[in-house]
């Protein structure tokens, strides 16, 4: 591997993770079911994975530096693959309390991980190119893994019926992988030095109202979207009737059709008019849920969950890009955690009452999914118009700078 860059074996190594996460993620929800935990204390343990994944990224962006971030990767890759044994082992046991910690211990990881790796990469090369290239890979594995469980999962192979513990096994063997990877990959500087911020992220962002506003965007974004869809495999095995391999199937089309649609989206399909674009991403969703919910019926609801997903990934640009990409460049890293946390706190707030709605009936969780969708579809046509704001005025301060 001597003569591969070291951002690419980054990229090699987060191949193989996102096959390892994209392959036992899908299938952890029915794990959970198969050792006898109720939706309720699924979401539940979801939802708190999440929130201390929340801490233990805080903790990573204070503590960790980035000349440190090489090693914590390791790791924390290493963690994870003991704790996927442990999962292992504790199949089928009805040790509930090590099964709670130990999923804790692997969302947590999965977060950390995830969240650290272009960080990482920036320590060798930062450009537009470089960070395509790494949402591209995390992307398209992840769905590699999915088709990899959706095509072994109930076959006989030499023997072996494959089930969700052994999907976790092979999940294992793809963390192997990402570890000797890892291994390979030797420790970088910055290439340049970065100045230091002079204020804490937080003031930062309190100093700007964009900023202020996105970040509640992105909070009430992420419950909307995890209040309808995150517990997804349980939704469709459970109330629309789909085996396992036939949700894993269909997700996999989906999410490559998705990828596909956002690509087109930005080389093609943007409107002029962002108010247009806002109102074509959220408001067709929105009112696709509203109707999901009156109707209460099954194949509505398959309907406005596909195009939930379709359009899920385009559009960035303009819900996301203006924003991350107007923080100063001292402030990126700190920012970058901060707005990780706060999306997480969103999902795990989401999760959890997804949760509780499922339990009350599959139309109540798309009712209340559209209620935050209402407030995130205002508050996106806000952000357009604090931003159109801005730059006008700049604009004017700029032409009395030059008139002066």
């Amino acid at each position: 591997m001597k003569k591969i860059k070291s951002e690419n074996r980054i990229l090699i190594m987060l191949a193989f993770f996102s096959i390892s996460m994209g392959l036992w993620e899908n299938f952890r929800q029915l794990w959970l079911q198969d050792n006898n935990f109720t939706v309720t204390g699924i979401s539940s343990i979801i939802s708190i994975g999440t929130l201390i994944s929340v801490l233990g990224i805080a903790l990573v962006g204070k503590y960790i530096k980035l000349d440190k971030l090489n090693k914590f990767v390791i790791y924390a890759l290493i963690v994870k693959f003991i704790n996927v044994l442990v999962l292992l082992y504790l199949n089928n046991t009805r040790n509930y309390i090590l099964i709670n910690i130990s999923i804790i211990i692997d969302i947590l990881a999965g977060y950390l991980i995830t969240t650290s790796i272009y960080p990482l990469i920036t320590t060798i090369i930062k450009n537009n190119t470089i960070y395509s290239k790494r949402k591209l890979t995390e992307y398209l594995f992840k769905d590699i893994g999915i088709l990899f469980g959706g095509i072994l999962i109930g076959k006989n192979i030499i023997g072996i019926l494959v089930n969700y513990n052994v999907c976790l096994f092979i999940s294992a063997v793809f963390l192997v992988f990402s570890v000797i990877v890892m291994f390979n990959i030797a420790d970088n500087k910055s290439q340049e030095e970065k100045k230091e911020p002079e204020i804490s992220i937080i003031k930062y962002i309190l100093k700007s109202k964009l900023q202020m506003v996105y970040i509640i965007f992105t909070f009430i974004g992420n419950i909307s979207m995890s209040t309808g869809l995150g517990l997804k495999m349980l939704t469709f095995t459970n109330y629309l009737g789909f085996s396992d391999s036939g949700a894993t199937s269909y997700f996999l089309i989906v999410g490559l059709l998705a990828d596909g649609i956002g690509i087109l989206a930005f080389k093609f399909l943007t409107p002029k008019n962002d108010y247009i674009t806002i109102t074509i991403k959220f408001g067709i969703r929105l009112i696709a849920y509203i109707i999901a919910f009156l109707s209460n019926n099954i194949w509505i609801t398959l309907i406005a969950i596909t195009w939930s997903i379709l359009i899920s990934t385009a559009y960035e640009d303009v819900c996301d890009g203006y924003y991350i990409n107007d923080v100063k460049n001292e402030y990126q890293l700190a920012y970058t955690n901060f707005r990780y946390v706060v999306k997480y706190l969103g999902d795990a707030t989401g999760v959890f009452l997804c949760g509780l709605m499922y339990k009350m009936g599959l139309k109540y969780m798309f009712g209340l999914s559209a209620v935050f969708l209402i407030y995130q579809l205002f508050i996106s046509y806000y952000l357009i118009y604090l931003r159109k704001n801005e730059k006008v005025n700049l604009q004017n301060n700029e032409e009395q700078i030059n008139q002066s």
